[in-house]
């Protein structure tokens, strides 16, 4: 998802719904949620972020099958994934949805439903045809570029934050993209927490590109809202990890 240059990237949905929230509505709508192995719950109760994105679909007759792929990251790292099928059993009746684990067990749940296999020929309506194209891995505005990379260094408040030379290059800037990373803000697990993952990506005159990545947060002590900023993804994502560790 892009976000305009200081406005959508640092301010939070209306309603923003946290991993907890999130997982808490999908077992809610699926039938058959109490088969999922109660390990596999209380690990998305610590999580960190979700993000969820459509896998494939099928329409036709008034019948329609969809299904979707929720992930969580999780504060050792390591991501989960759950898989929902959503589908109506008549033509025009109301939809019904149910989660599985991993994909092969969506796959046996999408077969008994006698509609076409998922090929890379289905036909999908408009929207989900655009939805389906992906994205260039920038999109980049002149937007004072420069400034802009100014203004994010100087309130990282982490201590290996990105140094003199990153500034000098930056300065150069012609332009930027802002893209949140994995999913949108959100409270971490039970702990109230708030983290969010940006990346600032910037082109060079020369036209190189070159990413420095945004930790908001409010693991601090008294619980104000913190950035701090990093030369890679990994690193961004390790402190986010750290954080959450010393929080429990």
């Amino acid at each position: 998802m892009s976000v305009p240059y200081e406005t959508a990237a640092y301010e939070p949905a209306e309603s923003p719904e946290s991993p907890e929230e999130h997982l808490a509505r999908l077992l809610g709508r699926a039938l058959n949620s109490f088969e999922l192995p109660d390990e596999v719950i209380r690990r998305l109760e610590c999580a960190l972020a979700h993000d969820s994105s459509l896998h494939s679909a099928y329409h036709s007759a008034g019948l329609h099958r969809e299904t979707y792929r929720h992930t969580w990251l999780l504060t050792d790292g390591s991501a989960v994934t759950l898989w929902e099928l959503v589908h109506n059993p008549t033509p025009g009746s109301a939809a019904e949805h149910e989660v599985y684990v991993d994909e092969e067990e969506l796959q046996a749940a999408t077969a008994r439903l006698g509609l076409p296999p998922d090929t890379r020929d289905v036909e999908l309506p408009a929207m989900m045809r655009l939805w389906a194209i992906p994205e260039p891995r920038h999109v980049f505005a002149s937007d004072d570029s420069a400034d802009h990379a100014r203004r994010l260094l100087r309130r990282a408040e982490n201590p290996d934050r990105p140094g003199a030379r990153t500034a000098a290059l930056l300065a150069t800037a012609t332009a930027h993209q802002i893209t949140q990373a994995f999913g949108r803000p959100g409270r971490a697990g039970r702990t109230g927490l708030s983290y969010a993952l940006y990346e600032h990506a910037f082109l060079l005159p020369d036209g190189t590109e070159i990413s420095l990545w945004e930790v908001e947060h409010t693991a601090t002590p008294d619980g104000r809202h913190m950035c701090e900023v990093y030369m890679s993804e990994d690193a961004a994502r390790d402190a986010m990890e750290r954080r959450a560790a010393r929080q429990g």
